[in-house]
Formats: structure tokens, sequence, C-alpha cells
């Protein structure tokens, strides 16, 4: 298991390499903590340094498994803010064995009405590290200003602040402009589907990738093969 206790170390290992996102959604059938796992070891095996996993129960599963760096969050809810959204949520994913929590932090308000600084000032003083999922620049400047430890770019699109924004691949400007003004690494996640955008992000300053979907997500993999071939047929 990573030592939480070495901050450092965890954020090194993570400079210029592969973090893949292992998630399923509720209803699937691989929303299973053990598959996560073995998609989690799979991913280890294909060269990734990092995992990120959502839920308690992954988190734990994928902790027990391997020792590569953990990014960890709980989505609870399905509207506004719900990625590890309160101090509580946070502690949990702590608990569960992450040595990083992934936490919205955007200009939303929070489900239970408390500021953000108190989610980011928790997981700091139980020894663990924060990333600061962010839609806007404005928000990425504010996160590290409370102590986050890394910025994703992970919710850029998928606010209403940004949603004309959202485009069918990551948003490299908005990397580049946090990786330009932020001394805390800066993670390009959302909407990276190949290699070459992968590839391209660290071009524009990431400090390391995301990539969830393109690797992890056979239903949606197998919809851009059969829309292709539909439209080729067409």
């Amino acid at each position: 298991m990573t030592d939480r206790t070495d901050k450092t170390s965890v954020v090194d290992r993570l400079r210029g390499t592969l973090i893949v996102s292992c998630q399923a959604y509720p209803g699937e059938p691989m929303r299973d903590p053990d598959t996560m796992r073995r998609v989690a070891l799979a991913a280890r095996d294909g060269g990734a340094a990092g995992i990120r996993a959502q839920g308690l129960d992954d988190v734990r599963a994928i902790r027990g498994a391997l020792d590569l760096p953990l990014i960890g969050l709980w989505k609870d809810g399905a509207e506004g803010v719900y990625i590890t959204p309160t101090a509580r949520h946070a502690l949990a994913v702590l608990e569960a064995g992450a040595d990083i929590v992934a936490l919205d932090a955007t200009d939303r308000p929070r489900p239970d009405g408390r500021p953000l600084a108190e989610s980011i000032d928790a997981v700091r003083a139980a020894g663990g590290l924060v990333m600061a999922d962010v839609s806007t620049y404005e928000e990425g400047v504010r996160a590290a200003a409370l102590g986050a430890d890394l910025v994703g770019t992970t919710l850029s699109g998928y606010t209403p602040a940004t949603y004309d924004r959202k485009t069918t691949g990551p948003d490299l400007d908005l990397v580049e402009r946090l990786s330009e003004a932020l001394d805390v690494p800066v993670v390009a996640e959302g909407r990276i589907h190949s290699p070459a955008q992968a590839a391209r992000a660290l071009e524009h300053g990431a400090y390391a990738v995301v990539v969830g979907t393109a690797i992890t997500h056979p239903t949606t993999l197998t919809g851009w093969f059969t829309a292709a071939i539909t439209e080729g047929r067409g």
C-alpha cells in the first residue's frame, strides 16, 4: 500500500504518467467492486501509474489489490455537486484507502451548505491529499489557494457555466492556462479519447492525464464502433 504519510512521493509518482479511471455506472453489468478491482489490475499491467475509483467498496477492493497511487471519490446523487460533496464523504474515501481524495471544487452550492475549504482542510488534516475537480480557470485558482494538492479539469463542459465549452475532445486550453498559473500539479481529465489526445495534454502542460471511458467502459466503446458502422452503411 502507498504510504500516505509521504505525500510528495505519491504526487511524484504521477508526474508525466497515465492514471486510469475505473468506474461503471449504476445498473451496468460491470458495476461491481471486484470487477473494478480486476479492471484496475489490468490497467496496472498495461502501464498505468495510478488509478481513479468511485465508491467506498471499489476503493477498498482496489486498495487491497495494488500499491499504485489511488485517487478515490464518492458520487452521492446525480445533479449539482455530487462528487465527494461534503467533508464527511471525503474522510470516508480517505479511510477506505485512497491516497488522494477527488472532490467537486466548482463554485456551485454544496449540498450541506458548507464551504469547499472545510472538505480540503479535513482531508489534509487527516494526512491525505486532495484533487480538486474544476470546470473553469477561476475555480482552479481558488482551489489551489485553498490548499488543493492537485487540480483536475474533470468538470469542464459539465457545469452550467461551461456547457458551451463541451467539445468532443479535452479542454486543452484550460489545461494550459491552469498549468501556467498554478504551482500545484494540473491533471488533464475529461473526454480524452485517444493516445494522441493524452500526449497532447502533456504537451499543453498537464502533470498527468486521467483516462476513463476510452479504456474502461466497453459499453461506450462498443457504441462508438456500432455508430461508425451504422453511419458507414448509410
